[in-house]
């Protein structure tokens, strides 16, 4: 008689050690599924670009997405996929156009810019804004032109307190953690080939 007891007891904790890790391996293979969609859900929005950091000085791409004068800009770097190149450690100089500098242009450019065919002109010209270093706008006098990041260069003028770099003038400078923002007046298009 003890050992039908001792059978039957072993027979039901046998039985509910199955029942227990079936629905524990039901458990794991919704939560596989569910890390699968949410990581499908974040291959747009991979590299630097997309970390939040709340603690560090923010960089010169974070300065432009917190700037309601330069949404125009901020379009235009993630139509060319630029975000990851501006959170690079840098220094990097950006030269960045308003809104209003922007809308200054022929009617219809920035929307035809913006076109996915568009990706590698868009990408050439937002490149000629940008420049190694970290300068601010007294020092930059110095400069007769500056080589910018599609390999061409950009004339510095001083007209009196203001500097121009490419024709567009600095109307504002802001530290960022990997560099400066100047924000400037105009658009500045690479010299044509």
């Amino acid at each position: 008689m003890k050992s039908t007891t001792l059978k039957l007891l072993f027979g039901s904790f046998l039985m509910l050690s199955l029942i227990y890790s079936c629905k524990n391996e039901a458990k794991t293979d919704n939560t596989s599924t569910s890390a699968a969609t949410n990581e499908a859900a974040d291959t747009q929005k991979k590299g630097q670009a997309f970390i939040e950091d709340d603690g560090s000085t923010p960089n010169v791409l974070q300065i432009a997405i917190g700037s309601p004068d330069h949404t125009t800009l901020v379009a235009a770097v993630q139509a060319a996929s630029l975000e990851n190149a501006l959170v690079n450690a840098g220094p990097l100089m950006v030269f960045a156009p308003t809104n209003a500098a922007f809308d200054a242009l022929p009617e219809g450019t920035v929307e035809n810019l913006l076109k996915p065919e568009n990706k590698e002109t868009l990408a050439k010209i937002l490149k000629h804004h940008v420049t190694a270093g970290n300068y601010d706008k007294e020092f930059l006098k110095k400069f007769k032109k500056l080589g910018q990041a599609d390999d061409t260069n950009a004339i510095v003028e001083v007209k009196g307190d203001d500097v121009y770099v490419g024709g567009a003038k600095i109307i504002a400078s802001i530290p960022a953690g990997n560099g400066i923002v100047h924000v400037v007046d105009k658009v500045i298009l690479p010299p044509s080939n």
